[in-house]
């Protein structure tokens, strides 16, 4: 099962880059943008794209369902696709502040408290 559901996922990895792909050969390409972000959805998964200036395609894709993310790289110029990394978002979802500068949230919230 589990299987199944990874060769789905590359699958779907592998029809946004070759849409993606369409979509830039038929547009016209800017010689001054580096890259393009590219998103697309099914009723269970998201994928992301960016190209990169190196001629490298990121695919990014997300199950909401599960809160897990995968990342692909996948080279234009022999088509091979790398997966880069894996993340369960669940307890990263659940922080309620992180890397996020001064004044924190939590900062923010005790103002707003002692303005009332």
């Amino acid at each position: 099962m589990r299987g199944l559901a990874y060769g789905g996922l590359i699958g779907f990895a592998v029809l946004v880059a070759g849409t993606a792909g369409l979509v830039e050969a038929q547009g016209p390409r800017q010689a001054d943008r580096a890259a393009q972000d590219r998103a697309a959805s099914s009723a269970d998964l998201l994928a992301l794209s960016h190209e990169g200036a190196d001629g490298r395609q990121q695919v990014t894709i997300v199950d909401p369902r599960q809160r897990v993310m995968a990342v692909y790289s996948i080279d234009r110029a022999n088509g091979s696709i790398a997966l880069k990394s894996v993340r369960n978002l669940q307890w990263d979802l659940m922080i309620e502040d992180y890397n996020s500068g001064t004044p924190a949230p939590r900062d923010i919230r005790a103002l707003k408290e002692q303005q009332r």
